[in-house]
């Protein structure tokens, strides 16, 4: 048996500094989430409000601008269909607007963060583990510290979805930058590019298929986790998931879980379409 003077007390330490940051900054953390929470209700208000035909005809025209493959638009839209004839259509839109918020939110963070690391050996250097640790930590473990910060709800199923699903943006950021060829950028430098213009003008479009990727990565992600969330109040299909597994009800869960596949599967599509896109663009080809 382990001896328990060598007991290190982390988690009576994480308690401390969760209850040190609610003590001092709650307030703060209100006014955030009260924030986040207004742009997810109006953009859940706009998806649940919207005639289903005009968001299949949406997702049909994102796609062909993605792809201009009919079949693949055709092949999405019959997708979304089958997610309203399974009368679950209310609920994947509730599933859509948190996956929107978490993954723009993600993007939004990762992006910038990726840029860094990519300038930044020494911040590349402190990132890779806490990138490997988010990573490898099991999902509902993110669960807790946004529970205790902002309670039962949708604030903290998006911060705990953006937790997760933010390192592949991150890592393919820096990635993307730093397979840019040296040779470019030592010819954008000797016609007197700046240091935002080379990154701007040169290593950012270059990269973009791998950002595209890593944000189609995080999208996914962003699905995944939105599901597990419903167990700390967030709705949409992952609560008619939870809702089968206690009430032992297969069909429900199944039905559940098609919406769930479809849905993902429509946005890694698209994701792809664009992805596939970017790669073209920047190698001088038509989109």
């Amino acid at each position: 048996m382990f001896p328990e003077q060598l007991n290190v007390p982390l988690g009576k330490w994480v308690n401390q500094f969760v209850d040190w940051l609610v003590i001092n900054y709650g307030a703060a953390f209100e006014a955030f989430a009260d924030s986040l929470l207004t742009v997810l209700v109006a953009l859940e208000q706009v998806l649940r409000g919207a005639p289903w035909w005009l968001v299949l005809i949406a997702i049909a025209a994102i796609t062909w601008h993605a792809s201009r493959n009919w079949k693949l638009v055709l092949g999405l839209v019959v997708a979304m269909f089958v997610i309203g004839t399974l009368g679950l259509w209310d609920k994947a839109m509730q599933t859509l607007a948190l996956m929107i918020v978490a993954t723009s939110l993600s993007v939004i963070i990762g992006v910038p963060v990726g840029i860094a690391m990519a300038m930044s050996n020494r911040l590349r250097a402190i990132m890779l583990p806490i990138l490997d640790t988010m990573q490898t930590m099991p999902s509902f473990v993110y669960l807790i510290p946004a529970l205790m910060l902002f309670g039962l709800g949708k604030v903290p199923a998006i911060l705990a979805t953006v937790i997760y699903a933010a390192p592949p943006v991150i890592r393919l950021t820096d990635l993307g930058i730093r397979l840019v060829d040296p040779e470019v950028l030592e010819a954008s430098r000797s016609f007197g590019a700046s240091r935002k213009q080379i990154l701007f003008g040169v290593q950012l479009p270059l990269a973009l298929p791998n950002i595209m990727a890593g944000i189609n990565q995080t999208t996914m992600m962003s699905i995944s986790m939105v599901v597990i969330a419903s167990m700390i109040g967030a709705r949409g299909l992952g609560e008619q998931v939870l809702m089968g597994i206690q009430r032992l009800d297969v069909g429900a869960g199944m039905e559940a879980g098609i919406a769930i596949v479809l849905l993902a599967v429509v946005f890694d599509r698209i994701g792809q379409a664009y992805g596939k896109r970017s790669q073209r663009t920047s190698s001088g080809e038509d989109a």
